[in-house]
């Protein structure tokens, strides 16, 4: 069973001045357990809108979405959350880490969500995982005292905490330097690799894209290219902008 089954994607909005604009135009993807890819296209593509849609942040209006196994096209406000407590980890450009609240703390903040009271518990859940991106030793850090790198990796670390089988990055490179954006991809690559983790990410840098395994592409509400990173980036978008 696929991780991932979109089937005839639509997702329509309509502009402050009742104009009917279609974001997603009748989008069918698989993505099977384990893969490591990317989400690209120009701006206003519409690869926004998927990925909302993927982590069950936006509801399609109409298609299938099947995650799991288990639908997710027509669930309520709350069962999207519930599913996105459960099923997904989530990871942003902006790290969206609390600012007065120490690495443990914010890596936690996912367990107290979904009700694990033993606080002992998610500590011992939380420093495993920090322990993991290279942390350990900095969990009483806030985020001022780390740099972005570190942040980053404590976004991840959060994401992980509740073992999704499935994380979520929205251009998770797009504040670091290129040394920095490495260390990231490869710690998104030893995820993978050793755990089996599905991570689908993001991005609009070509460099970073080259990292996944598979890359997707979207114009126009339309996924215009699925295959090898070499291969979809030799389309006429890149080459001829």
């Amino acid at each position: 069973m696929p991780l991932i089954e979109l089937k005839d994607i639509v997702r329509t909005y309509r502009s402050a001045g009742g104009v009917e604009v279609r974001a997603l135009r009748g989008i069918n993807l698989t993505i099977e357990k384990g893969e490591f890819l990317s989400i690209m296209g120009p701006s206003g593509s519409g690869k926004s809108t998927l990925m909302n849609t993927l982590g069950c942040l936006d509801r399609p209006t109409s298609g299938s979405y099947v995650l799991d196994g288990r639908e997710t096209a027509h669930l309520t406000r709350d069962q999207r959350a519930w599913v996105r407590n459960r099923s997904l980890g989530f990871v942003f450009q902006g790290f969206n880490l609390l600012a007065r609240t120490s690495a443990l703390e914010n890596v936690e903040l996912p367990l107290l969500y979904r009700g694990e009271k033993d606080a002992k518990k998610r500590r011992a859940l939380a420093m495993e995982v920090l322990e993991r991106v290279g942390l350990g030793k900095r969990h009483h850090h806030v985020p001022s005292q780390m740099s972005g790198g570190e942040q980053q990796r404590v976004a991840i670390a959060r994401a992980l905490v509740t073992r999704p089988p499935l994380i979520l990055a929205d251009e998770p490179t797009g504040n670091l330097d290129s040394r920095t954006s490495d260390e990231v991809m490869q710690l998104f690559a030893n995820l993978n690799n050793d755990e089996h983790i599905t991570v689908l990410l993001v991005t609009h840098e070509p460099d970073v894209a080259l990292k996944t395994n598979r890359v997707v592409l979207v114009k126009d509400g339309e996924l215009i290219g699925d295959g090898r990173p070499e291969e979809v980036l030799q389309h006429k978008v890149f080459t001829h902008p």
